[in-house]
């Protein structure tokens, strides 16, 4: 296990959430699995209580650890994408597999955990500063997911 690994709350469906990143994002897979040894008050000896997994390389663990904490935007992952094809095949694999769309490149999976799918050409423009930064900026805050074309049209002027 790494030093410093990133631990997400599931209520208990934590490996079926790895095993979803590890199939949509590229450098993403799951590792070990643990058992709970015993009984715990939301579930039973025998039961998943812990997954190991990497989402874009970095190491995560998933606990089961029952109803009482959710997900919120306080955190989420920020992907990086290159082009359009790329951010439609990660926002419509988590959308089309039961989340939930928001606004500015903002989605959540069916766990109620945040994703950020950022094409670099919006990063880029907002690195630039000045004009170039504020035709990206408010292009973006029309769209829910990031139209790639609309933020290089904006960036042009």
């Amino acid at each position: 296990m790494a030093k410093n690994t990133i631990c997400l709350w599931y209520e208990r469906d934590a490996e079926e959430a790895a095993n979803f990143y590890a199939k949509t994002f590229p450098q993403s897979s799951v590792g070990a699995v643990h058992r709970a040894p015993g009984d715990y008050p939301s579930g039973k000896q025998g039961d998943v209580l812990t997954v190991e997994f990497t989402v874009a390389g970095v190491p995560c663990i998933g606990l089961n650890g029952g109803p009482m904490f959710k997900h919120s935007e306080a955190f989420s992952f920020q992907i990086a994408t290159d082009d359009q094809e790329e951010t439609d095949r990660l926002w419509n694999a988590i959308i089309g597999n039961g989340g939930k769309a928001s606004e500015c490149g903002w989605c959540k999976d069916k766990w109620g955990l945040s994703w950020q799918i950022t094409p670099r050409v919006l990063t880029d423009a907002m690195a630039q500063g000045g004009d170039v930064a504020k035709r990206a900026f408010a292009a973006m805050m029309t769209m829910s997911k990031i139209d790639v074309a609309a933020i290089e049209a904006a960036v042009r002027g």
